[in-house]
């Protein structure tokens, strides 16, 4: 009896490493940030320029990083999803075994290129053609980014939605091809609702992976702290103006703080993106 207890209570440990680990990130961010909503306050946050090294006036606002993040996320999200998504359709579906030998390599290759090589690829080959097809002054801006993170996001989309659909019992497909319906019908109308629940799961693990991703960001985006919705603009995220000031901000000062501040919301807004995605995971999951 006292085995099982001591396995169970290992078994529940080690299932709740994820839960302390995320804990205690909370609140080492808050316990290094906190101090920053009392002085000089939570309305500095408020503001519509982020300028944290001035010798008049710092401003600290959050709203070009959370304009450009969210501009960036949105547009890469809406490239790499219908590209994820047919991706694996055709992959599970419609790809012979010799196709789907040869494709597979290829997107898993994608997935394990580090992001920095990403990056100078977005630099030196996207950027330049970004900027003469649109004829822009530099190439550098959020749709360059969105661009490279979709190409980032596509592998994870492909890989976990084709799980799903793989998941789909043969006794739906089967039924639907004795009703008479046609194998595209079967596709659209039987096998992808069944797997609706695995493609949205796929789908928010790869803005999860857009959301938090830095050096891609950091060299194509052109780091400028405004705020705007044009995808031809250069943007600034959250991720980069952590990577791109933190070395180099001094210990403890409010401009410290206010990078903590930023980390914050970066985890609380990707943290609600993971419960808004489990909630329509349980919503279609029951369904299908």
């Amino acid at each position: 009896m006292w085995k099982e207890k001591a396995i169970r209570l290992g078994l529940l440990g080690s299932a709740s490493v994820s839960v302390i680990a995320v804990a205690l990130i909370f609140l080492f961010l808050f316990r290094e940030g906190g101090e920053f909503l009392v002085s000089p306050g939570i309305g500095k946050l408020f503001d519509t320029r982020w300028i944290p090294v001035s010798f008049v006036n710092e401003r600290y606002g959050l709203y070009p990083l959370l304009t450009g993040s969210l501009l960036v996320t949105f547009l890469a999200t809406a490239i790499a999803v219908p590209f994820g998504v047919f991706g694996a359709i055709y992959i599970a579906e419609i790809a012979k075994p010799r196709e789907r030998e040869f494709l597979k390599p290829f997107i898993e290759i994608l997935a394990g290129i580090p992001s920095v090589v990403i990056g100078f690829f977005g630099l030196i080959i996207l950027a330049p053609i970004v900027k003469s097809v649109f004829g822009l002054y530099s190439g550098l801006n959020a749709l360059s980014g969105a661009i490279l993170l979709a190409l980032m996001a596509i592998p994870t989309i492909i890989a976990i939605s084709e799980d799903a659909i793989k998941s789909c019992p043969k006794s739906y497909r089967q039924a639907s091809l004795a009703m008479g319906a046609s194998r595209l019908q079967t596709l659209w109308r039987v096998v992808l609702p069944s797997s609706l629940s695995g493609i949205v799961a796929a789908v928010a693990l790869g803005m999860g992976r857009v959301i938090g991703e830095t050096m891609v960001v950091l060299m194509v985006t052109g780091n400028a702290a405004q705020i705007t919705l044009s995808p031809l603009e250069s943007v600034r995220t959250m991720t980069a103006t952590i990577a791109a000031e933190m070395g180099e901000v001094a210990f403890g000062s409010d401009h410290y703080r206010a990078l903590f501040i930023v980390g914050i919301v970066l985890l609380v807004f990707t943290f609600g993106l993971n419960v808004f995605s489990r909630s329509i995971y349980r919503r279609f999951g029951n369904k299908s």
